[in-house]
């Protein structure tokens, strides 16, 4: 038995590094398509067998979405039989298969290598609904991994690093995919009306036959590093006592608190855990609204449109290199979730949440307003840092600290299924209508489509902030166990 009493930094590090790799994996698997998207939508368009609509590309730049709301709504089954580390490698195995597949859909069919067909459009749709539930399992189960390993006093920070990983990642896949584009170019699409579009001629036939499938091919690398480094960290020692492994949590718990606050954590882990088999409603009805309505408005405040078609969003502005913008608007997003991990122990999870959501208003109004306008460029660039910015610092990481610290033990992993179950959900509804909403003409060339998408963005940012003041609790400095005790009043 582990008899220090300070407990191993060390320990803990490695620990939340290696999940957070799911973080990672998570923002690659979401992004990858950011940079692959027209080379795909260029390579559909050469089917003969059917006509690939704008709808079709909407779908099947989202298709991994159905595949995240299919793997949250089954973490929290997985969590609860098997352990969270158990569900983490199986989430990791079917990310890996999921980037080779999308690299390569013709490699277990009968289809002919690189001629596009109906037949291989629902393989390859088939093999991203396949890493949406990886990516659904690990947006749930890591940060309640984390959440259920981690201190109290650090719990929100090292929650926080998760977000901070799926930023990362999605910076690493926009320098992955500029790296694999280097000289060639993306094709040049162009809607030729009634939901339909077509390849500019004179398009780098090398991004439409192949830059594509290593960008997703890419993905294989962490994937497969993620799903060996998984299997070599411990189950929490909350799912250890629940499951009666007391000796085995009491050995995780000392390693990382010390033996004698270990042994207290694991006094007052019992006292919760074995309280009695609680419905997901035995807190109330509040408890879980309020973990659906902070998922739902993490979505609904439009931020993966603009991370997942950023570099179409920036050619649509007139940048002469959307992809070096794009990878310039990762840095700022990565550097402003740091701004979270270091704050959000100090100042509180409301006070972010809020001005988060006030600051995204003012960038998405001030979108709305100024886009498609050459002489205020500038200012629509800003807005939409601004806008992001203000994200990462606020709804990004905050809610995955709320959602992996926000529930009672006895109905943790139910209640965390049925949050990021909506989140994906309503994350598949923006992302799947942000192009047909923001290309809406009422007359030629009238722009009605982006004003109206980012000032509806933004509406939803007030709304946002409202309801966090009125409703949303502040869990700064409570344990996992306090919270039946905040609920039951």
């Amino acid at each position: 038995m582990y008899q220090n009493e300070t407990g191993s930094k060390t320990y803990l590090a490695g620990i939340v590094m290696v999940a957070v790799l799911g973080g990672l994996l998570f923002g690659y698997d979401t992004a990858v398509i950011s940079g692959a998207e027209k080379g795909l939508q260029a390579f559909f368009l050469g089917a003969k067998d059917f006509q690939y609509t704008d709808v079709m590309h909407g779908f099947t730049s989202s298709s991994a979405l159905i595949g995240c709301i299919i793997g949250s709504a089954l973490s929290g089954l997985f969590a609860e039989r098997f352990g969270r580390k158990r569900s983490l490698i199986f989430a990791g195995i079917c990310f890996f298969i999921s980037a080779y597949g999308s690299m390569d859909p013709e490699t277990f069919g009968i289809m002919t290598k690189g001629e596009p067909t109906w037949n291989l459009l629902i393989v390859f749709n088939c093999y991203r609904v396949l890493g949406g539930i990886g990516v659904g399992m690990a947006s749930a189960i890591c940060p309640m991994y984390i959440g259920e390993i981690a201190p109290s006093d650090k719990r929100g920070m090292l929650v926080s690093f998760n977000q901070f990983a799926i930023i990362f990642g999605q910076l690493v896949v926009y320098f992955v995919n500029f790296i694999i584009l280097g000289e060639h170019t993306n094709p040049v699409i162009e809607s030729i009306g009634q939901g339909f579009s077509q390849v500019v001629p004179n398009s780098d036939p090398w991004t439409i036959a192949t830059g594509w499938r290593y960008m997703f091919g890419s993905e294989c690398v962490p994937a497969g590093l993620f799903t060996l480094l998984i299997c070599f960290v411990p189950e929490t020692p909350r799912y250890l006592a629940k499951i009666g492994q007391d000796d085995k949590a009491l050995s995780v718990l000392a390693r990382i608190n010390g033996a004698s606050k270990g042994a207290q954590i694991l006094t007052d882990i019992k006292n919760t855990v074995t309280e009695k088999t609680e419905k997901l409603m035995s807190y109330g009805f509040m408890c879980i609204f309020v973990g659906i309505m902070l998922s739902v408005f993490q979505q609904a405040v439009g931020i993966n449109a603009v991370l997942y078609y950023a570099p179409r969003i920036f050619a649509d502005m007139g940048m002469d290199n959307p992809m070096v913008v794009t990878v310039v608007m990762g840095i700022v997003n990565i550097s402003f979730t740091l701004v979270a991990v270091f704050t959000v122990e100090k100042l509180g999870r409301k006070p972010l949440l809020i001005s988060g959501s006030l600051g995204m208003a003012l960038g998405a109004f001030g979108v709305a307003i100024t886009f498609g306008n050459p002489a205020l460029e500038m200012v629509t660039m800003i807005s939409l840092m601004l806008y992001a910015a203000c994200f990462m610092f606020s709804w990004g990481p905050i809610c995955w600290v709320y959602i992996a610290e926000l529930f009672p033990n006895t109905i943790r992993g139910g209640a965390t299924a049925i949050a990021v179950a909506f989140q994906w959900i309503f994350n598949f509804i923006v992302s799947s209508t942000f192009v047909p909403m923001f290309n809406i003409e009422l007359t030629k060339g009238d722009g009605f489509g982006h004003w109206f998408t980012y000032g509806l963005y933004g509406l939803i940012c007030v709304i946002a902030a409202a309801f966090v003041w009125k409703l949303v609790p502040e869990t700064k400095g409570k344990t996992l166990e306090d919270m039946s005790k905040l609920w039951r009043k």
